[in-house]
């Protein structure tokens, strides 16, 4: 957005602070390392910056790449948020290996490791629940909840381990998101902490005055990811009049375009017909908006249409 990074996190800080305010259950922060757009490398450390604003929002990791770290230095970080914040912390993990080869090799990582994720992911649960081999501190009056953030194998896992599980991305406009989730709920195996499967749908929700307005509040995400595609990393925000005047490469148009028509950005009259659709496609417990956008205040406002239009 052509500001110091600095300000956007501030810029979330604030976000948590209205959300609060506003009557939402949770906040989540993301992970991502090195992605010129993102200034979110460390979520337990922006977590505690928000935890100190705000007094009763659940504040999670959305998520935590566990391939990143070890596990018991998780369970430690996530811990401390829940001794500082009792009864406000989720622990949301993926499994990303980071978006660019210089990244992963910076991670130090190959594509074979993901191979020990399933078997890191039980150890960081014991680790959570203190029946593991060693106890990480502090403990914990109770376990931190935990979430899979996944798609395709990683929807099985979450059903094996008895996680909730946390699905968004292009799957869930496909016919097979309604296979994922009867298959989740289906082979799902209660846990100590998740007696019951639960699906939280993720997915950027723009709401404005008129479905014009609220497309063109989108087209800054949407242009980022194509530009991303083009030029292999993830770009600051541009302006919508900025994106307009520059030329459009075919395959970026093509990835704007379709991801225009298949956004969640509209009047409050179109998001809750498309919310509605989208309920009913996935079953879903619980709606996450990850919204973005370069306005920060059509960003606030369209936080505040949403909560209007859930009630």
């Amino acid at each position: 957005m052509g500001r110091p990074e600095a300000e956007g996190l501030t810029g979330s800080v604030e976000r948590a602070v209205e959300a609060e305010r506003l009557g939402y259950d949770r906040f989540w922060v993301a992970e991502h390392h090195a992605v010129p757009g993102i200034a979110s490398g460390s979520p337990p450390v922006l977590l505690a910056a928000v935890g100190a604003r705000t007094e009763r929002i659940r504040l999670g990791s959305g998520g935590v790449m566990l391939p990143n770290h070890q596990p018991l230095v998780v369970a430690e970080q996530f811990l401390m948020l829940e001794a500082l914040h009792p009864g406000r912390i989720d622990l949301g993990i993926g499994r990303s290996l980071g978006f660019t080869a210089p990244v992963r090799r910076a991670l130090r990582h190959d594509l074979d490791a993901l191979d020990t994720f399933e078997a890191d992911l039980e150890e960081l649960r014991h680790l959570l629940d203190g029946d593991a081999a060693v106890t990480a501190h502090p403990v914990a009056p109770s376990p931190v909840p935990m979430s899979l953030l996944a798609t395709g194998r990683g929807v099985e896992i979450a059903a094996r381990l008895g996680l909730p599980v946390v699905i968004g991305g292009p799957i869930l406009w496909q016919d097979a998101v309604a296979d994922a989730l009867a298959a989740y709920r289906r082979d799902f195996r209660p846990s100590k902490q998740a007696p019951d499967p639960y699906v939280t749908v993720s997915l950027d929700v723009t709401v404005a005055q008129d479905d014009a307005t609220a497309r063109e509040l989108a087209l800054p995400e949407i242009w980022a990811m194509g530009r991303s595609r083009q030029i292999g990393e993830f770009p600051p925000l541009e302006s919508v009049a900025s994106i307009h005047e520059q030329a459009w490469a075919p395959r970026v148009r093509q990835h704007v375009e379709t991801s225009l028509d298949e956004a969640v950005a509209g009047s409050a009259q179109t998001v809750g017909r498309m919310l509605g659709e989208l309920s009913a496609r996935t079953g879903a417990d619980e709606l996450m908006a990850s919204t973005s956008t370069y306005d920060r205040d059509a960003l606030l406002a369209s936080d505040r249409a949403l909560r209007d239009l859930l009630g």
